[in-house]
């Protein structure tokens, strides 16, 4: 896989960086014995005062809170009474109290805060942890949030005194007019409280910046990056898709005798013309600013990205898998739109019919999905460049294209494949093409498959069926997983295409 930076005040390329070594949606927590003794201890002792008194504040805050919030509407500005300010300064009281009492006894702030009508909009990364709402609470920043939480007891009226937006992620009709509703508020001239938006739209584990969604950039307005650091040397507070779950974060932080956090203010970022009408780029210059400031890499990994990067099963994708790059490429081709199982079964066999030994350049592939030549689609092309000769087998696209939109579905895309590869029905396949089934499947260009295919082949016929595979997944579900160790042990990693080429940074 090739990578192409951009300069800061270069907007003719676009971003494109490799994924960071760890997956950002995964954290595993591991204890030494000594912590699993501290914790025991505090769990025993101070763990209960802190969860009372949290408690406490909480419920003292929620009067003030409700009071606050009387009278408003979604759409203007209420003036600042004397009791409102009142309540204000009662809650910042309180919630600072509230940080206090679970340990963050200290919170370092670097820089200095933007006006709201020099940055109407502040960008906030990375985000991973719900205890990044204590520089929400410092500031009173309205934020983007989901609309669930809206309904949570105390906390959902909290929220509401700080006038978010809110977004429902599965309805793309809400995400338009939350859309719309940022624009508003941040070309209001400083009318509307301060935004506080995290741009990467999900919790990771601080491996790197994932891909800012670019809602906090659509308005074209400056924003004044933020970034956020927890330097504890046992990290308790991140909280991601895959691992220790919210309630168990809460009681382990409140178990440490302290909690720092660093809140940092970048200077602010005035978009250019060419930014202004671009969020993307705009999003990827701001992200790459806020990620130098952090010392962390970039990954083009995004929020959508979730579900394929923490697919489970035997064919579970490692961490440096192409498939993520490819996942994305396609998204962005539209090539991912109204694909289901009876789309790729007739891909399957479209694909079957023209591999009688053939293989498509980059100008047949854009011919075959009906697309112009484009950056994305020629990228698209390399990744699936076995041989490095500037051809590939049409059949490993819809191999790939089945796993990024069925990524649960590992077996019936196991199975397509063998539908496209073998010679009559219900037939077996050869060695080779097995190969190129499981590295496709898996995005990887060096694997490890001998002790696999002696498995299935014990008098060394040189020919799979898709019946023996199965087997074989059922009594080892871990074997990719056992392949990668064993292959790393033997090599340097590197970043690997699709099937069989090795790319390097010299590629460019």
């Amino acid at each position: 896989m090739k990578f192409s930076t951009v300069d800061a005040g270069d907007s003719s390329e676009e971003l494109v960086v490799g994924p960071p070594l760890r997956n950002p949606f995964v954290y595993d927590l591991k204890f030494t014995p000594a912590e699993k003794l501290k914790i025991a201890l505090m769990s025993v002792t101070v763990f209960p005062v802190r969860l009372f008194l949290s408690a406490f504040l909480m419920l003292l805050a929620w009067p003030f809170a409700f009071t606050a919030a009387l009278g408003r509407t979604d759409f203007t500005v209420e003036p600042q009474s004397w009791w409102r300010r009142l309540c204000d300064l009662s809650l910042r009281v309180i919630m600072r109290a509230l940080w206090f009492c679970g340990g963050f006894h200290w919170i370092t702030v670097k820089g200095e805060r933007a006006l709201p009508s020099e940055a109407p909009i502040l960008t906030l990364a990375p985000h991973s942890t719900y205890f990044d709402a204590i520089p929400v609470t410092m500031t009173m920043g309205s934020i983007v949030t989901k609309l669930e939480s809206k309904s949570i007891p105390v906390w959902g009226t909290l929220i509401n005194f700080i006038r978010p937006v809110f977004v429902f992620r599965s309805d793309q009709e809400s995400r338009r007019k939350t859309v719309e509703e940022i624009k508003r508020r941040a070309r209001s001239g400083g009318e509307w409280p301060q935004m506080m938006i995290f741009p990467e739209g999900t919790c990771t584990n601080r491996s790197g910046l994932i891909r800012f969604k670019p809602g906090a950039f659509i308005p074209g307005v400056p924003v004044q990056p933020v970034v956020l650091r927890y330097p504890n040397k046992l990290d308790t507070v991140t909280w991601t898709w895959q691992g220790p779950g919210a309630f168990k974060i809460f009681w382990l932080t409140l178990c440490q005798l302290h909690n720092p956090i660093e809140v940092e203010y970048l200077p602010i970022y005035t978009p250019s013309e060419e930014e202004k009408s671009d969020p993307d780029l705009f999003g990827n210059n701001v992200r790459r600013i806020m990620a130098k400031a952090l010392q962390l890499p970039c990954t083009d990994l995004s929020f959508d990205d979730c579900q394929l990067s923490l697919s489970q099963g035997p064919l579970r994708l490692p961490g440096n898998s192409s498939l993520l790059e490819f996942n994305r490429l396609v998204r962005r081709l539209g090539l991912r739109a109204g694909v289901t199982g009876k789309v790729l079964q007739q891909q399957a066999s479209r694909a079957k019919e023209l591999c009688g030994g053939d293989s498509m350049d980059v100008e047949e592939l854009a011919q075959h999905l009906n697309l112009p030549v484009t950056d994305a689609l020629s990228k698209v092309h390399r990744l699936l460049d076995q041989h490095g000769d500037g051809r590939i087998d049409i059949r490993q696209y819809v191999i790939a294209l089945s796993v990024v939109c069925r990524p649960s579905k590992s077996m019936e895309t196991l199975k397509l494949g063998f539908q496209m590869y073998e010679s009559e029905e219900d037939g077996p396949v050869v060695q080779e093409d097995l190969d190129a089934i499981l590295k496709t499947a898996l995005g990887v260009a060096e694997l490890d498959l001998s002790v696999l295919f002696k498995a299935l082949d014990p008098e060394n016929t040189g020919k799979f069926t898709y019946d023996q595979l199965c087997g074989f997944l059922e009594q080892h579900p871990d074997f990719a997983q056992e392949c990668f160790v064993s292959a790393r042990s033997r090599r340097v990693p590197h970043t690997n295409g699709c099937n069989g080429q090795a790319h390097t940074k010299k590629d460019n």
